[in-house]
């Protein structure tokens, strides 16, 4: 099938992109940046440069590009956000970049859009011991400083839903492949943690082999994207700190991190959250090859260990 990538450069888009091209698709993808799709090419992509708030420079390349298959993956998350304001660009590509790659894809006849989405849209709050399948009440609002994220969640699901077979995947908190973006940060304990929330996790490679799945087969709705181990924010950080051989990072008061990192607080610290990924092993054939964060952080470091002494550094 040929699939149109829009943000073939992040950290899904680039193994999402290998994988793609890995079971015979050809594979167009999407930056804003003519560095970065240089990038793309070299992965073996076709890449175009366009800004997907420009409705015309969009509907050309993705008309000469002519995709059976649409997957939305932009984001401007180039930094690990503090404050929720750092997610309104964010927000952005949800709603209104949604709503433009939809309406190329139903002007040229793509069949299938899959979008990004996260589970924070079952809401920034304590959902206790439940476990919650797809079908839990998505994007309430919550009278929180939070609700402009959930909103654009509701935004980018419902539009994917108008493009034929529209599918949502509702990827956990995301790590593993941005070890050049994260380490740095840990060996300096630039990432404090704190006690307190339950989160859903899932490596970058794991989701992309999830999409993949999504481009090729799978009924249209929304499907869960995450490990099989919830676990929280400090377990996360202090794991892969240990295995870098970084310090252990600082553990702030609560009070004082909301000052700092506010978002963190929000869904590091209240949020409790433990969802199941059994649809998309049912219905997707997929399973998360780490099952953990301990194994995906297992191979983080061996990764990290393979780069450093000149080897490829691809853990897909």
């Amino acid at each position: 099938m040929r699939v149109f990538v829009a943000g073939a450069s992040g950290a899904i888009g680039r193994p999402l992109v290998r994988r793609l091209l890995a079971a015979g698709h050809e594979v167009t993808g999407s930056t804003r940046s003519p560095e970065r799709a240089e990038a793309i090419r070299a992965l073996g992509a076709d890449a175009v440069t366009v800004d997907v708030f420009d409705g015309d420079a969009l509907h050309a390349v993705m008309a000469e590009a002519a995709p059976d298959v649409v997957v939305h993956e932009l984001t401007a998350l180039s930094k690990p956000p503090l404050r929720v304001s750092g997610l309104d660009l964010t927000n952005r590509l949800r709603s209104e970049g949604s709503r433009n790659l939809v309406a190329v894809a139903q002007e040229i006849g793509a069949r299938r859009f899959v979008t990004q989405s996260i589970v924070f849209g079952y809401g920034f709050s304590d959902h206790g011991d439940e476990v919650l399948a797809e079908d839990a009440p998505f994007g309430k609002p919550e009278g929180k400083s939070t609700d402009g994220i959930l909103s654009a969640l509701v935004a980018a699901e419902a539009l994917a839903g108008e493009a034929g077979e529209g599918i949502a995947l509702r990827y956990g908190l995301l790590y593993g492949g941005d070890a050049p973006n994260i380490v740095p940060l840990l060996r300096r304990r630039m990432v404090p943690v704190t006690q307190g929330g339950v989160l859903g996790w899932v490596h970058h490679d794991d989701a992309a082999a999830a999409t993949v799945a999504a481009v090729e087969r799978g009924a249209p709705g929304a499907y869960n994207v995450v490990d099989d181990q919830p676990a929280t924010f400090e377990q996360m950080f202090t794991a892969m700190a240990e295995a870098i051989g970084a310090p252990r990072p600082w553990r702030l008061p609560r009070w004082l991190l909301s000052l700092v990192a506010p978002y963190v607080v929000a869904f590091g610290m209240d949020t409790q959250l433990r969802v199941s990924n059994e649809k998309a092993a049912r219905e997707l054939g997929w399973r998360p090859r780490y099952p953990s964060y301990r194994e995906g952080i297992e191979a983080m470091a061996e990764a990290l260990h393979e780069a450093s002494a000149g080897a490829p550094a691809d853990a897909a």
